[in-house]
């Protein structure tokens, strides 16, 4: 039989920055409220959460560098918005957030990528709370699960 790794669900002493995005606020703030559920569910302390405001989704890859660089957490979780317009701000945003957030990781720190991009107001409604559960309450989930995994793997 193969030895199998993986992470459980259960905070074992983690630090988590979660960096959120103001624009479209109303959906990440249903966001921001599920991942910090999640993460108090699963046994970390407030103490050892850290949430970052920035102006856009634009913004969430500079801050999780930057937060990835200070050594202070055990993972990053980025949360924004970017619901699809009449115009090709969309796909520049998008694809530039799930680009940056991606490399912001880039070591040991997993950075967890909880950016909704959808065509429409509805579609971020549902997956903020509703019918789709909340994707940021999944998004802190995997983060803890992930830091858990790479303390398995050494």
């Amino acid at each position: 039989m193969p030895r199998i790794l993986e992470g459980d669900l259960v905070d074992r002493g983690g630090r988590y920055s979660i960096v959120a995005s103001r624009f479209n606020d109303f959906i990440t703030a249903r966001l921001l409220d599920g991942a910090l559920d999640a993460l108090r569910r699963h046994g970390v302390p407030d103490a050892a959460i850290t949430v970052v405001w920035v102006p856009g989704a634009f913004e969430l890859p500079i801050v999780c560098r930057r937060l990835v660089a200070s050594g202070n957490y055990d993972s990053v979780i980025a949360l924004g918005a970017v619901i699809r317009g009449s115009t090709a701000h969309f796909d520049y945003v998008a694809g530039e957030a799930a680009k940056g957030v991606a490399a912001a990781g880039g070591g040991n720190v997993p950075v967890i990528f909880g950016v909704l991009t959808t065509d429409t107001i509805e579609q971020a409604v549902e997956r903020a709370g509703s019918k789709m559960g909340n994707k940021g309450g999944e998004a802190a989930v995997t983060a803890i699960e992930m830091v858990n995994l790479l303390r398995e793997v050494g």
